[in-house]
């Protein structure tokens, strides 16, 4: 799952570098959004791939990962646009732009991605062997 996390963060950087991410409308959030759905489905198929799951394997680790991931997100987000959001106080990320903004959407896909994992090793554990 490592190579997982090997694309999805530089790919949200390349996503953010190209100028795909609008930084003045709603649609900024929404290619974050989708990139961070992408990972999370990526995260849920390459587990139950690897496990040789069933079709109810299958569909039990994608709404998991999907869960840990929004649940990661949702938590995580706010901590990380506070924690950036010191060295430039007064503007929010997207305003601010640059490195600092690039660094907020890597550290959010890594802890995304983190809660994803984390919620299918937790539903692992109840699965029988």
């Amino acid at each position: 799952m490592k190579y997982i996390a090997l694309i999805a963060v530089p790919g949200i950087l390349l996503l953010q570098a190209s100028g795909a991410i609008p930084l003045d409308s709603v649609g900024g959030s929404l290619v974050i959004g989708l990139a961070f759905v992408l990972a999370g489905l990526a995260v849920g198929i390459h587990e139950a791939w690897t496990k040789r799951r069933g079709v109810l394997g299958w569909i039990v680790n994608v709404v998991v990962s999907f869960f840990g991931m929004f649940v990661a997100a949702t938590v995580a987000g706010p901590f990380v646009g506070i924690l950036f959001g010191f060295a430039n106080p007064g503007q929010t990320l997207m305003e601010a732009g640059g490195p600092m903004f690039s660094a907020a959407l890597a550290a959010m896909m890594a802890i995304a991605l983190l809660g994803a994992w984390g919620a299918l090793r937790l539903v692992n554990r109840w699965r029988k062997p």
